[in-house]
C-alpha cells in the first residue's frame, strides 16, 4: 500500500521554522518583487508541502527532504517573477559564443576585456552578465557550470528524483565533482575564500559583504565572476 500524505500539526510546522529562517535568509531577494519577509513566507509553504509528503520509510533525514522543497518553492516564485529574464540569458549565451569565437580565433582562453570588445559592451554590461549567472547558480549550481540553455531557468537539477539514477549518471556525477575540485585549485585565494563563506560556510550575501567591506551587489558579481572562471577551466 502507497505513503498517503498526511496534514501537519501546528507543533511540527513551528518546529521547522527555523530551518525556514535560515534557508529565506540566505537566498539573494535582490531588487526584485520580494523582501525577506515574502520569501519567508514561501518558504513556509514549502516547509508544509515537505510535512505532507515526507516519507520517512525511504531513510532520507526530514531536514534534507524538506531543505530542498523549501528552496525549491522559493526559486521557483522567483523565477516565476521574472528574475533572471529570457533577455538576460540569451545576452549571457552570446557572451559564451563569443568567448568560443575567440578561443577558435586565438587559439587561447580569451581576457574577459577581449570577449566585451568582441560584443561591443562595457563593464556595466559585464557586471549585469555577472550578477545574472549569480542568481542561475541559485537555481542549479550544476547547470550554471556545465550547459548553456537558451530559453529559460529549469529546476530539474534542483528537486530531487525520486528514482535511482543510472549507473552512467552516478558515473557522471562523479567525474563532474572531480572536474570541479581540480578547476578550484586554479583560483586564486580570494575566490577559495568566496566560495567557501558561500557554499561551505553557508553565510548570506550580506554576511560576506560585511566581512570582506565590500557591497552586497559587488559580491555578486564577484561570485558569478568567479564561476564563469570555473566553467571556462573546466571546458
Amino acid at each position: 500500500m502507497g505513503y498517503k500524505p498526511k496534514e501537519p500539526d501546528h507543533d511540527q510546522i513551528m518546529r521547522y521554522l527555523p530551518l525556514v529562517k535560515r534557508i529565506a535568509g540566505r537566498m539573494d531577494a535582490g531588487d526584485g518583487d520580494f523582501d525577506k519577509d515574502d520569501l519567508f513566507s514561501i518558504g513556509v509553504i514549502g516547509l508544509i508541502d515537505a510535512l505532507k509528503k515526507f516519507d520517512a520509510s525511504k531513510g532520507v533525514p526530514f531536514e534534507a527532504y524538506a531543505t530542498v522543497r523549501i528552496k525549491g518553492s522559493i526559486i521557483d516564485e522567483m523565477r516565476k517573477s521574472g528574475r533572471v529574464s529570457r533577455d538576460r540569458i540569451a545576452k549571457l549565451n552570446e557572451y559564451y559564443d563569443a568567448k568560443e569565437r575567440l578561443e577558435q580565433q586565438h587559439h587561447r582562453t580569451p581576457e574577459e576585456q577581449e570577449i566585451c570588445a568582441e560584443m561591443g559592451i562595457g563593464d556595466k554590461e559585464l557586471s549585469k552578465l555577472h550578477e545574472t549567472v549569480h542568481y542561475l547558480s541559485r537555481v542549479s549550481f550544476e547547470t550554471t557550470l556545465f550547459h548553456k540553455d537558451g530559453n529559460e531557468v529549469q529546476l530539474s537539477d534542483l528537486i530531487k528524483d525520486e528514482d535511482t539514477a543510472t549507473p552512467e549518471e552516478e558515473l557522471l556525477k562523479k567525474e563532474r565533482k572531480l572536474l570541479l575540485r581540480k578547476a578550484m585549485k586554479e583560483l586564486n585565494e580570494r575566490e577559495q575564500i568566496i566560495l567557501d563563506l558561500y557554499y561551505v560556510q553557508e553565510l548570506t550575501l550580506k554576511e560576506i559583504a560585511y566581512s570582506m567591506d565590500i557591497s552586497i551587489p559587488r559580491v555578486s558579481q564577484i561570485h558569478g565572476k568567479i564561476l564563469l572562471k570555473l566553467r571556462a577551466l573546466m571546458a
